[in-house]
């Protein structure tokens, strides 16, 4: 298989046969030499490349009034967009992590539809591009936005390609090779067979978009077209499931090696004498003859062969149950305000209840009724309340992890260390995102919060290193305290975010007595009274073999739930960071 920088590199030749109809790419990769020697090369393909910032206004990206030159010539001029002059090209869009909604969807329509209203030239322009989405979030951060990664055929990650790594160059294609290879492209019809094998590895992926399948298709033509094939061969559908398919998976194959079933055998085809009918097709090109289902597996194991690192823990973590976007325990919940934060679109308002004026959009609003004005008032500008346009900004509220840990006898002391050193690593990287940690200990007939709201890694280590272990096992007392946390964190404006570190094995009530089924009633009750508020929660299973208690009480708390029976440290952080950026 094929690794990062080489599919990276065979991104750049895809991309400069056909730059729209596979989308573009979701680039994957923090500042380093890697990419801007991935960005140079991409500059040095021939195709017009159009650098688009992730604050960009309206105006600015779709066209509209040029407001300089308007207020200067005193009529309306009016500018072409971003968008409308990058035909035929690549639009690279660094930090497509931080696209405002408003923005990704004005980005999306005219990327789906290579439609731009031009106000410049007065028409529709039919703008046909390719976009390159540089994803420069941390692991602990969201991400580039669904949607936009889903119409995007190739997903690659060079965070981890060295410098020397990154010295190695694919030679590109002349302009005379790009012309042949574009020609053969048109020639290439897939086969049924070959279209239905992609949409069942596809749909063994746990992918339900169509687009995947369609772009994986169209992406094994153009790497038949590059290496001078006027059909698809094997190579090129595996191609396309490594690049393609593997990067969007969200579930593993369900007995993937034991449900495929044999090849059958080939049938024998009767002998023929026509030997002038053999001479007129000898010399012409013969597309290989594969079975429909030998075909699926080779594209599956291909597909599986190079799924990400830690992507089972995602995918199980991806398979529950999730909330809608309204939910009140989103992490991060954006806010919007009037003072601070991250500048969005303006919007028609009064400067009132202290509410900005937003000059320049207000300029641009009255600009063009500027003739009719100042006809008669003898006025170089006229503005009227009706242009008026306020500032808006939205910021993230701080997040807070409440980490319930069961330190019960059931809870093995090396399980109980584990989740300790988790706790560790999750404040060592909450500190630039000014998010804190919260630890509840529950054991025998109690939870107490062993540790308050904090970023200070120190006071975490001081009370973490005495919390011991044994006793019964109160899960209800320990969502409870959990609900009572998340309360008093909401009313605070931090968003709060529950994980479990538990088997889900109660046998201590509410009141704090023994008794295994009044205990696991009271645990179901306030797992429920936690699902109505709409706080986020992860359970993670730490029994050696699961009896689907713990996957029961996430269910109830409309969480999700990942089985980890041999925990570390690390792997607890990961999961634990997924589910918040989630």
């Amino acid at each position: 298989m094929r690794d990062a920088w080489d599919l990276a590199q065979l991104a750049l030749l895809l991309l400069q046969v056909d730059p729209h109809s596979l989308g573009g790419v979701w680039l994957k990769a923090g500042y380093s030499p890697a990419r801007q020697t991935w960005l140079a090369q991409l500059h040095a393909l021939g195709l017009p490349v159009t650098r688009m910032p992730h604050h960009i206004d309206q105006e600015r990206m779709l066209g509209g009034i040029d407001l300089s030159v308007t207020l200067a010539q005193g009529r309306v001029v009016e500018q072409m967009g971003l968008l409308a002059q990058a035909d035929q090209g690549l639009v690279v869009v660094p930090m497509s992590e931080k696209l405002s909604p408003q923005t990704l969807a004005m980005l999306l329509q005219a990327h789906d539809q290579g439609q731009v209203h031009a106000l410049a030239i007065g028409a529709t322009h039919a703008s046909r591009f390719g976009l390159v989405a540089l994803d420069e979030s941390q692991e602990d951060e969201p991400g580039v936005a669904s949607k936009l990664k889903e119409r995007l055929a190739l997903w690659i990650n060079i965070d981890a390609v060295d410098i020397a790594k990154s010295q190695e160059k694919i030679e590109h294609l002349s302009a005379h090779e790009l012309a042949e290879v574009r020609a053969l492209l048109l020639k290439i019809e897939p086969k049924e067979e070959e279209m239905r094998a992609l949409c069942e590895v596809a749909f063994a992926l746990g992918i339900d978009s169509m687009r995947a399948p369609l772009l994986a298709l169209r992406l094994a033509c153009v790497h038949a077209a590059i290496h001078d094939r006027a059909f698809l061969e094997e190579e090129d559908l595996r191609i396309a499931a490594q690049m393609v398919l593997s990067p969007r998976a969200t579930s593993m194959p369900y007995n993937q090696d034991t449900e495929s079933a044999p090849s059958p055998e080939p049938t024998p085809q009767p002998d023929t004498s026509n030997t002038e009918q053999d001479a007129e097709q000898e010399d012409a090109p013969t597309p290989p003859t594969t079975e429909p289902e030998s075909l699926v597996d080779t594209i599956l194991a291909a597909a599986l062969a190079s799924l990400p690192p830690k992507l089972l823990d995602q995918l199980l973590l991806g398979a529950s149950k999730t909330k809608p976007q309204s939910s009140s325990g989103n992490s991060g919940q954006a806010h919007m305000s009037r003072q601070r934060g991250r500048p969005l679109s303006p919007r028609l308002g009064r400067p009132t209840s202290g509410a900005r004026l937003h000059l320049l959009a207000t300029l641009r609003a009255a600009a063009p009724k500027q003739k009719l004005r100042t006809k008669h008032a003898g006025q170089k500008i006229a503005i009227r309340t009706e242009d008026f346009y306020i500032q808006r900004f939205a910021h993230k509220a701080a997040s807070c992890i409440i980490v319930a840990m069961d330190a019960s006898g059931s809870a093995a002391l090396a399980r109980l260390a584990e989740a300790k050193g988790a706790v560790e690593i999750l404040l060592q990287q909450s500190y630039a995102r000014r998010d804190s940690v919260c630890v509840i200990a529950f054991r025998g007939a109690q939870a107490q919060t062993l540790l308050p709201a904090t970023r200070s890694l120190v006071r975490a280590k001081k009370a973490l290193a005495g919390l011991p272990g044994g006793g019964g096992t109160p899960i209800a007392l320990a969502l409870k305290h959990a609900t009572e946390q998340a309360q008093a964190l909401q009313r605070q404006g931090i968003t709060p975010l529950l994980v479990m570190l538990s088997d889900g094995k109660a046998n201590v009530t509410i009141d704090g007595v023994g008794g295994r089924t009044q205990a696991q009633a009271d645990a179901l009750q306030w797992a429920k009274q936690w699902a109505t508020y709409g706080f986020t929660s992860l359970w993670i299973d730490t029994a050696v073999q699961p009896t689907g208690q713990a996957q029961e009480l996430a269910n109830v708390m409309q969480g999700r739930y990942l089985p980890m029976p041999y925990v570390a440290s690390q792997r607890l952080a990961d999961a634990m960071q997924f589910a918040h950026a989630r």
